[in-house]
């Protein structure tokens, strides 16, 4: 049996036997280090996870539970983590990052570097890594997160060591569901299912019946939708969803943050707020801004993979593949659809998804995005 000390900090790590051991060997043997790596796999497949797993075994002796564990709930001062809640990762913080990263570690082993997301930099913005990255600090580790190498430019490639995560499986996906929540089995087999795997999203839509109603509601829309009028409606509604969505995630924290900070510089709970403290105010109003606007584009990226899914289903059906269906509850409408388009027009559709999301990424408007895009599935031509 392994003892306590043993299982932190790869505990929470799941389904990454082959990663794990790749990174448990480099952080145990400096021969196996590099100064920067990349860790890629799909959403869900738990990325950042193993980042600050890793991040916790260089910063930590062996043997040092408590320094792991304030690493891994990111209070540990020798780790410093970029954690991407805006649109992009901005150029000013990309700067900050390559400050802290000439510091010496002041109590661990190695000072970590964990930049989530690292594909939300723009090409100016990885430049600004690249001196960081070519001339390492000592005892300084890179440790970047994104879901693929090609997500980066070439030059952060080539200065990195790549891990590659791997998709988990549907079955295995719900049984961890059912470990860590106690959700209904048949509930979390639904919703590792709906989620394709990722098990952030899974876990969200086993223990959430509004998000499982709001799933199946957004589904059935889009089927419903016959003609022009209908499309822009949809589109409003599921933005509208989207929106309200993205509310509820972050009214809760945006508050609970702008009470932290009235309480941090001494203003009791409905004082009046002096001048000097505005400008603090209105910068957290602005990042909460940034972090809202991020929230909901994300919002509106699950809304375009699932419908993703359920024009992939279609396609399996109409070549005649009925094993792997990922909206089961929907085989049969999917079924009449299948029957009634010519497979050409479900992949002109499917291409209009990806070309939708690659849009809302690049900020377009969501709205009139969705709109061209359900043009597109009721008329069964390209609106772009």
């Amino acid at each position: 049996m392994q003892s306590a000390s043993a299982t932190i900090p790869w505990g929470e790590v799941w389904g990454q036997d082959e990663a794990v051991g790749m990174l448990r060997s480099a952080a145990e043997d400096p021969a196996q280090m590099t100064h920067a790596w990349l860790i890629t796999g799909p959403p869900g497949s738990g990325r950042s996870t193993l980042a600050y797993a890793f991040a916790a075994a260089l910063i930590a002796e062996p043997g040092d539970t408590a320094a792991m564990q304030q690493v891994l709930s990111g209070t540990h001062p020798d780790l410093t983590a970029l954690r991407t809640e805006q649109v992009i990762i901005r150029i000013e913080e990309a700067r900050k990052l390559v400050e802290r990263a000439y510091f010496s570690p002041s109590l661990g082993r190695y000072r970590v570097i964990v930049v989530e997301d690292a594909d939300r930099m723009a090409e100016r913005t990885s430049n600004v890594l690249l001196k960081a990255l070519e001339e390492p600090p000592e005892r300084t580790v890179w440790v970047l997160c994104a879901p693929s190498d090609a997500d980066l430019l070439p030059t952060i490639r080539s200065r990195v060591r790549t891990v590659r995560l791997h998709e988990p499986d549907v079955d295995d996906v719900a049984r961890l569901i059912v470990q860590r929540t106690g959700t209904d089995p048949a509930i979390a087999a639904q919703s590792a299912r709906h989620a394709q795997r990722h098990i952030g999203m899974a876990q969200r839509l086993a223990t959430d019946a509004d998000a499982r109603t709001r799933r199946d509601a957004t589904l059935r829309a889009v089927l419903a939708v016959r003609s022009v009028g209908d499309a822009v409606e949809a589109a409003a509604r599921i933005v509208q969803a989207a929106t309200e969505d993205a509310k509820a995630l972050t009214l809760e924290r945006d508050e609970a943050e702008r009470a932290q900070l009235l309480r941090t510089v001494g203003i009791a709970e409905g004082a009046a707020v002096p001048p000097a403290v505005r400008s603090q105010l209105n910068a957290l109003a602005d990042e909460q801004k940034r972090r809202a606007t991020r929230s909901l584009r994300d919002g509106i990226d699950r809304v375009l993979t699932d419908l993703q899914s359920m024009f992939r289903d279609v396609v399996m059906l109409q070549f005649g593949r009925e094993e792997g269906l990922i909206n089961l509850e929907l085989a049969q409408e999917l079924r009449s659809l299948a029957e009634i388009w010519a497979p050409t027009r479900t992949l002109l559709v499917l291409d209009e998804i990806a070309l939708t999301r690659r849009n809302v990424e690049r900020n377009a408007a969501p709205a009139l995005a969705l709109e061209s895009l359900l043009v597109a599935v009721v008329t069964g031509r390209s609106a772009s």
